[in-house]
């Protein structure tokens, strides 16, 4: 599929987003962390900066960005009907619990109800987003179990490692969020790691001879392209990566997504407070650039049913 790049920064901005309001939400209501007006402020904004940048990054794909609305009336089907209606109605307890936390200083009574309601909804949000690729049974590389896991998992992570830079730069760092964070990475990297060994390993659902029915007669394999030039299905549907250049870009994010936070967030435990307040907010830029890449290539090694009527031998 092509890696278009309004997708890319929609699933990493809003995934960071929602995991960080997630986080706030959850341990603020457990009282883990402290109502403090500014840190607040920062925390819940950058959450609802990055998860507005998302959303609104998204609209740049569609063909008619100003007929997006209409997609909220088809919530009974779409999946992705669905992650726009709960992103909304996210922004409803985010923002209670935000101005109850800045502007009272508090986050318990009333304001728990609107923490626990932030946090299911900022989790349902990420995974409606990863049911608008699971459900496509045309695309097998997306319609497996491992996609869900892994957009929780990395939305939680990135989140939890902005928590912990903020935390620290308002001098409230506490160990708890620099091991939730490690905890969130060391996850993350295995269910992206299983993720990788299923669509490495993962039988073909469908061939040229299933697709076409002319099985029988032995191997199928295009003689003609059915058109001269390039059109939208294989523009949209049938890019390519070569087998090198993913290899490559996978060590590229296992290093920038995981290995370099994990890194840096055990130092965290060593290190002065400037130096760790340093470390913590190159450990999420890492973790940012990392998902990034990761992105990149969960659409580009992605590939469609219909590209079987193109030359591709199995998908």
């Amino acid at each position: 599929m092509h890696p278009a790049f309004s997708v890319i920064f929609f699933t990493t901005m809003s995934g960071a987003g929602y995991g960080l309001l997630a986080l706030m939400s959850l341990l603020g209501t457990l009282d883990r962390l402290p109502a403090d007006r500014w840190f607040g402020l920062a925390g819940l904004g950058l959450g609802f900066a990055a998860v507005s940048m998302g959303l609104l990054s998204s609209t740049f794909h569609l063909g008619h960005p100003e007929r997006a609305w209409r997609a909220f009336s088809q919530w009974r089907s779409s999946w992705l009907s669905r992650e726009g209606l709960i992103a909304c109605i996210t922004f409803l307890p985010a923002g209670l619990f935000a101005l109850g936390w800045v502007l009272l200083q508090t986050h318990d009574g009333i304001w728990v109800a609107f923490g626990v309601a932030t946090f299911l909804l900022s989790l349902a949000t990420i995974g409606c987003t990863a049911m608008i690729y699971a459900c496509l049974k045309p695309i097998p590389r997306w319609s497996n179990g491992w996609t869900l896991p892994v957009y929780l998992a990395l939305g939680l992570m990135t989140g939890a490692l902005w928590l912990d830079a903020l935390a620290l730069a308002f001098g409230l760092g506490d160990p708890l969020l620099a091991w939730i964070a490690l905890g969130l990475v060391l996850v993350a990297t295995v269910v992206k790691l299983g993720y990788w060994r299923h669509i490495d390993a993962a039988a073909p659902r469908s061939t040229a001879e299933t697709a076409t029915g002319l099985g029988g007669p032995g191997k199928v394999r295009l003689f003609e392209a059915p058109h001269t030039g390039e059109n939208y299905l294989m523009r949209e549907m049938g890019f390519r990566v070569a087998r090198k250049h993913a290899a490559k870009l996978r060590r590229i994010a296992l290093l920038l997504a995981f290995g370099v936070p994990l890194l840096l967030t055990l130092l965290l435990f060593l290190l002065s407070p400037l130096a760790g307040i340093a470390a913590a907010f190159l450990a999420a830029i890492s973790a940012m650039a990392g998902v990034f890449v990761e992105r990149w290539l969960f659409f580009a090694q992605a590939r469609h049913a219909v590209t079987l009527y193109y030359g591709t031998s199995e998908v």
